[in-house]
């Protein structure tokens, strides 16, 4: 089953220095057919305007992945980490028992960002943060995992949920397979370019929420980078 979710269909909020499209029910914008995708919670698609930002605020039990598309966001917590994170970049927070962290777009041109929120597999632990480059050479033509809290993911970010996050770049016409069991919930976003997934059409910043699929076969229409989230 693919549940095709059109970017224009989405909810959203105009901040001025924040334009945010909600994949699922977030902040002011509810939709109770929306809350969620397995333990996938959220997915925010962000423009953040040059010099502005979000300013401290707390999270708890939650891990939350946040994946650059352009510019770059800077991050800082009450841990003491401080970071910047460029495009096709990803950073983890997993929030834990408690932490307050802020994120600015100090560059000179607009921020655009997915921000992933999915629940941890149990509640509580010391927060922690980090982030890593994952050059898009890396993953031409293919799935790589960026984030995961699976086993034998251990060169990806961690995180505390039984969870993968992977992304590819493909070249129009090529086609890349992503092997998933049916029981679990996976959530796919075009986030540059247009592309079949086992022939349902996606085109740039459409979402797919898929389950009951053994296998997803991503064909790009057009050159194309694809975000996948892969949960219980």
């Amino acid at each position: 089953m693919i549940d095709k979710r059109p970017f224009a269909g989405l909810g959203g909020a105009d901040h001025g220095w924040l334009k945010a499209r909600h994949h699922f029910s977030f902040a002011n914008y509810y939709d109770p057919r929306k809350m969620g995708w397995g333990a996938l919670r959220v997915w925010n698609d962000d423009e953040i305007a040059p010099n502005s930002g979000f300013p401290p605020h707390p999270h708890s039990d939650m891990e939350i992945i946040t994946y650059v598309r352009t510019g770059a966001i800077t991050h800082q917590d009450s841990m003491g980490n401080k970071g910047r994170t460029g495009a096709g970049d990803v950073q983890v927070m997993s929030a834990g028992t408690g932490v307050r962290h802020a994120e600015y777009n100090l560059e000179p041109e607009t921020t655009t960002l997915f921000q992933i929120w999915i629940e941890p597999d149990k509640a509580g632990g010391p927060p922690s943060w980090g982030a890593q480059p994952f050059p898009k050479g890396d993953r031409a033509g293919k799935f790589v995992t960026l984030a995961s809290g699976l086993k034998g993911d251990e060169d990806a970010l961690p995180i505390r949920t039984s969870a993968r996050v992977a992304g590819a770049t493909i070249k129009a016409g090529e086609t890349t397979d992503y092997e998933i069991d049916p029981s679990r919930h996976a959530y796919l976003v075009a986030a540059v370019g247009a592309v079949e997934v086992n022939g349902v059409r996606l085109d740039a910043r459409d979402g797919a929420a898929i389950t009951g699929e053994s296998k997803l076969v991503v064909r790009a229409l057009e050159d194309a980078e694809v975000v996948l989230v892969d949960a219980a």
